[in-house]
């Protein structure tokens, strides 16, 4: 409302200033206070139009009644001027016509590019209908080059994102369905098996241990799968604290040397000079640093090297996990951290694991407001991430 008022004050101060110029001081005056009153009653009507557009119908109206406002304007105009003889009968007339003329083509106009913009807001509706009916490749082109093709755009957009994540959410559930089925499917025989008295009792011990890990292997990947599920929505509810990142990366280092050590694997930190303090939850940083190093050692052979650094970057703190594997395909290098994926050399997916490491870890540094990612290296595979740098650190 602000606005209109500031347009017609604006307007009407130009054409008086022009008209006072001309003709008069005192006919400037008029001039800008009969066209404040005309275009202030103009201008509430748009308002009002406006306000109760489902009332006025379809675009192609909108755009008619915007057009007929306008010519209102004008002759509404000529007709007040002309009774205050500013001007003659017979211009008066004249521009009324002209007037009336100019509203018929710009009424017609206007339907035309109704027409066109209507034609493409049906194309984005029935494309998404047809998106509702289950319709993954709606075709959403659009005739202009206007905010309805950007409206298009954006919505091609989304129902992209929107079968990815469905086409995901498949191969997840193809995932583990794949791996419940192993475990149940031996527990399942062996339970058979103990309860037809198959396994004698020297045996007996033996099968309660495979069917132990089984269940903790069913137990770990129902764990992962509801931590995942409660990192990717957000249901997240943990403090943060300022931490040391060069004690905790030296910590998990020693925890899991003994078993690199058993795969003949050199393991070791290189945190020197104290690295940088970052502002996280120690419990969640030291379960990406298990994963990832936990990774790097299944896929180290023998007589292999894996380095762990912390290094203060600006406003992060960076943490990278290095080993001289076989490396990662190029082609799935943009997928490793989904979960369980199988890559070509199957590296984002542990053999004796569930595949849900990488995408746990990407979750837990992407709710602290880091980032993980694959670097480049010369030698294996460097997967680095941010945590952001505590207040005050060094």
């Amino acid at each position: 409302m602000r606005a209109s008022a500031a347009t017609v004050a604006a307007g009407a101060a130009l054409a008086g200033v022009v008209v006072g110029a001309v003709y008069g001081v005192a006919d400037g005056v008029v001039t800008a206070a009969l066209l404040v009153a005309i275009g202030a009653a103009g201008l509430a009507g748009a308002h009002v139009a406006a306000a109760r557009r489902r009332r006025v119908g379809p675009l192609r109206r909108q755009f008619s009644l915007a057009v007929a406002l306008a010519v209102g304007e004008i002759v509404a105009a000529v007709v007040v001027f002309a009774l205050l003889m500013f001007v003659a009968e017979h211009d008066a007339l004249l521009i009324a016509v002209l007037a009336a003329f100019a509203g018929v083509v710009a009424a017609r106009a206007a339907q035309l590019l109704a027409g066109g913009v209507m034609r493409d807001v049906v194309v984005v509706r029935d494309g998404l209908e047809a998106v509702g009916r289950g319709d993954r490749r709606p075709l959403l082109a659009t005739e202009g080059r206007d905010e309805i093709a950007e409206l298009a755009a954006a919505a091609a957009a989304m129902v992209e994102r929107l079968a990815g994540e469905e086409a995901a959410r498949r191969d997840l559930v193809a995932a583990v369905s794949h791996d419940l089925r192993t475990p149940i499917t031996s527990l399942r025989l062996l339970a058979e098996a103990m309860r037809d008295d198959l396994i004698d009792d020297g045996s007996r011990a033996d099968v309660l241990d495979r069917m132990t890990t089984h269940i903790q292997a069913l137990s770990a990947l129902i764990d992962d799968l509801f931590e995942l599920s409660r990192l990717e929505s957000g249901d997240v509810q943990w403090s943060t604290e300022r931490v040391a990142l060069a004690d905790l990366v030296d910590e998990t280092v020693d925890a899991l040397r003994p078993q690199a050590e058993r795969k003949q694997l050199r393991l070791r930190s290189d945190v020197s000079g104290g690295g940088a303090d970052a502002d996280a939850s120690p419990e969640k940083v030291q379960r990406v640093l298990f994963n990832l190093i936990q990774n790097a050692i299944r896929h180290t052979p023998p007589d292999g090297a894996i380095t762990v650094r912390a290094q203060p970057r600006d406003d992060a703190v960076e943490v990278e996990v290095a080993d001289t594997g076989a490396g990662i395909e190029p082609a799935d290098r943009e997928r490793v951290f989904e979960a369980f994926f199988r890559g070509e050399a199957q590296r984002a997916r542990t053999e004796d694991g569930v595949g849900l490491g990488l995408a746990i870890s990407r979750a837990i540094v992407e709710a602290h407001g880091g980032r993980i990612w694959l670097a480049d290296a010369e030698v294996g595979t460097s997967v680095r991430f941010s945590l952001p740098r505590a207040a005050g650190g060094p």
